[in-house]
């Protein structure tokens, strides 16, 4: 059975996408490496302002008429100072790049072309945008890390072979409760960027 990939447009649609969308981001984050304890709540309150800014994209993969992953992007000038601050710092346009923020998707699911298709979507919509580089940031974690399973799956050959690659410098943190954690504690986040 294949997942359907589609960008929606309509705000009611997308409206009515949020909460399967918050769960599904809580199910994924919870996951190596983001080990992310979140609730639905803010989830839900994270994405409505996130897809209200204009030109804002969220594509979902769909099987039967259910959410089984979702990517969304937005023009950086509209993000958090947090995501923005590291670019002006460094010199960069934020009028010129878009900011693609979480690719979630279940796990019987990855390694079906999803992720690129992910990727495509979100690409044209930064192209149509006028956007001459595309970013995003990742969580950056210890290699002795205990909670990293045996095995985990590195992305970073995924992304690069998409022409992405890390800013040396270019860094954020955000705070969040690891699942393992009594408390939000900081995290670095590396972004990653390519030239359209």
């Amino acid at each position: 059975m294949n997942a359907t990939i589609r960008s929606l447009t309509d705000p009611e649609e997308r409206r009515a996408a949020l909460p399967a969308l918050a769960r599904l981001r809580i199910e994924v984050f919870r996951e190596w490496p983001y080990l992310y304890e979140g609730t639905e709540s803010y989830e839900a309150e994270y994405l409505e302002e996130f897809i209200a800014e204009p030109g804002a994209v969220l594509v979902t993969a769909e099987v039967n008429g259910a959410i089984v992953g979702a990517a969304t992007a937005s023009p950086m000038r509209g993000q958090k100072e947090a995501f923005k601050a590291p670019f002006v710092a460094r010199g960069f346009d934020i009028d010129r790049l878009f900011y693609f923020g979480e690719s979630v998707l279940l796990p019987g699911w990855r390694g079906l072309g999803i992720g690129h298709g992910f990727f495509d979507a979100r690409e044209e919509a930064a192209r149509q945008g006028g956007a001459s580089h595309a970013c995003f940031c990742a969580v950056v974690r210890p290699a002795d890390h205990p909670l990293r399973p045996a095995g985990a799956r590195d992305l970073h050959p995924f992304w690069r072979a998409r022409g992405y690659g890390a800013v040396e410098g270019l860094v954020t943190t955000f705070d969040w409760k690891d699942i393992d954690q009594r408390r939000e504690t900081p995290h670095p986040m590396q972004f990653w960027m390519r030239a359209l």
